[in-house]
């Protein structure tokens, strides 16, 4: 008997074969060899290709009348009672109502799937770990899940309504539908700021944007909220203060999945907390030292928060660029590079494409080979996320779930491993339960039909060409922000003060920023004819960085006169 070989067929009359070929495309990527018999093959010949090919396992299927596919299985139970005997393993694939007098066969069928487990659930079982309501099958860090999953991506998606209870029991159901791999505890802004100092909480905005969790007992009840169904990864905020203590308490009530880590936001610059901004850039990069000696994964949420304040595409690249620079030099080894699509609203998917594509290229020189490959040099592994514009979704909830399929099949152009599925009724209203379940199958569906064989976009010559041009701009501006840096500056692209002189100095710079006390606040952007985002002067001529940059260097000096 060969261990890895797979013998698969449609069973009797049956012609019906795509789920067969989809059973053993599953079984390729788990490295099994696979034998396709074809549509309509009779209970001899499976078995003579079985014991011909020395098949560890058998698959078959039948998609017709229930009571017919009973009377043949039990024929073909009898007949392959020597093989089963032997070792050989026999599963079942069919619709419900077969799959339901399938079961009835105890002990013959090792595994019976009735289209309703997902692509996961079956790859899990080829890779011999059925997904069961144990702990054990589903494991408990990113990069042991990932591996698990590969090559479909982990899906998280956000989640925490204004009440624990309500979150409790919301966190129980998603867990039990088993359609995520890591739910993203959304806390409200008390628990961000103020945990640990009760007096400076309002009880009048309890629950605002989020769950209101005021002790390390409810972040407790969370984390056994999701000890049911595929057993979730949990994360959480990384707050605006008291960052390391907040830290400490993650990983010992929710084992913390990974971190998110802002390195210029959720301070005074954007009201969400109380450091000045080079003050919170020096905590925050503290905290990604704290979490790398730790061996916790980072993520940056930081390039999405320019793009959300139309900041221009190089804005952009440059902040994705500095986020994996910074997380590297702080002592992470597993970075997550998070790229959010659709930010600002507007682009062109051909646009956005080019612009996570120049992401990945501008970080991709600071990693090491691959997740999976033994490092040369620094430890520093990116795993690539993606994630729907959270300001792109329409309003009409069922055009937002077209929105969040189109945009979920052009995100995996990028191969993601994480999907952050942004649930299409955020414009209207945070999501329930029921709308994180609806959100995730409808990614999900998107991330299955891609993985059959998408189209390689990303070697469309017009994205190609914006590729070179944003690695190009980025450069120079890279290198502005270097120069800004004094003599006793040993790195500037890792120095606080030097990073926050980006800033304020108008090298970083977005439209919304305007009127902030700690930015320049001038930059204009606009879509132009290619659904880019780019600088424009005042009369919305469009700017090359080189162009931008030297009109800063211009004010600088005429304001120094």
């Amino acid at each position: 008997m060969d261990p890895k070989v797979v013998v698969a067929a449609a069973l009797g009359e049956c012609v019906h074969v795509a789920g067969v070929l989809s059973f053993l495309r599953l079984a390729e990527a788990a490295g099994w060899r696979t034998v396709f018999l074809g549509p309509a093959v009779s209970i001899p010949q499976v078995l003579q290709a079985a014991r011909a090919e020395g098949a560890a396992l058998v698959g078959v299927s039948y998609r017709l009348t229930p009571e017919t596919g009973e009377r043949l299985l039990a024929e073909f139970a009898e007949a392959a009672d020597d093989l089963s005997a032997s070792g050989v393993r026999f599963a079942f694939g069919g619709t419900p109502p077969v799959a339901a007098r399938a079961r009835a066969f105890t002990g013959f069928f090792d595994a019976v799937f009735d289209g309703s487990e997902g692509p996961e659930a079956v790859l899990a079982y080829l890779r011999g770990q059925p997904l069961t309501a144990r702990a054990a099958a589903y494991p408990q860090t990113l990069v042991e899940r990932s591996a698990l999953k590969t090559p479909f991506p982990l899906l998280r998606h956000h989640f925490g309504l204004p009440t624990l209870e309500s979150t409790l029991a919301g966190i129980s159901q998603i867990a039990e539908a088993r359609v995520l791999d890591v739910i993203s505890l959304g806390t409200d802004q008390d628990a961000q700021e103020n945990f640990f100092h009760p007096e400076r909480q309002d009880p009048r905005r309890r629950g605002a944007g989020g769950v209101p969790v005021r002790s390390a007992d409810d972040f407790r009840a969370l984390y056994a909220a999701t000890r049911c169904g595929n057993y979730p990864l949990l994360r959480t905020y990384s707050g605006t203060d008291d960052f390391i203590r907040l830290a400490e308490m993650y990983v010992e009530t929710i084992h913390i999945a990974w971190a998110a880590v802002p390195l210029f936001w959720f301070n005074a610059m954007d009201g969400r907390g109380p450091h000045e901004l080079a003050a919170s850039i020096r905590e925050h990069q503290r905290l990604m030292a704290w979490y790398g000696a730790a061996g916790i994964p980072v993520e940056l949420n930081e390039p999405h928060h320019w793009g959300m304040r139309d900041a221009s595409d190089v804005t952009f690249v440059v902040a994705a660029y500095l986020s994996a620079y910074n997380a590297r030099n702080c002592g992470v080894h597993d970075y997550i590079a998070q790229m959010m699509f659709n930010s600002p609203p507007g682009l062109s998917d051909a646009m956005d494409l080019a612009k996570m594509l120049a992401c990945m290229e501008i970080i991709q020189k600071l990693a090491s080979p691959s997740p999976t490959a033994t490092p040369v040099g620094p430890d520093f592994r990116i795993w690539r996320q993606t994630r729907v514009g959270l300001l792109s979704h329409p309003l009409d909830p069922e055009a937002a779930r077209g929105h969040l399929a189109a945009a979920t099949y052009l995100q995996m152009a990028l191969r993601p491993q994480i999907v952050h599925v942004v649930g299409h009724t955020e414009a209207h209203h945070a999501a329930t339960a029921d709308d994180v379940i609806a959100a995730a199958k409808v990614a999900q569906r998107a991330i299955e039909n891609a993985l059959r064989g998408a189209p390689d976009m990303t070697l469309d010559p017009n994205v190609q060409q914006r590729t070179r041009e944003l690695l190009a701009e980025a450069s120079l501006t890279l290198a502005a922000i270097r120069a800004l840096a004094g003599p006793d500056v040993r790195d500037p692209l890792a120095d606080a003060g030097t990073l926050a002189r980006a800033v304020t100095t108008g090298i970083l710079d977005a439209p919304q920023l305007r009127n902030n006390r700690f930015a320049r606040g001038q930059a204009i952007t606009r879509i132009d004819g290619r659904g880019a985002c780019v600088a424009v002067d005042a009369a919305g001529r469009p700017l090359c960085e080189a162009e931008r940059l030297a009109g800063l260097s211009n004010q600088e000096r005429n304001h120094s006169r």
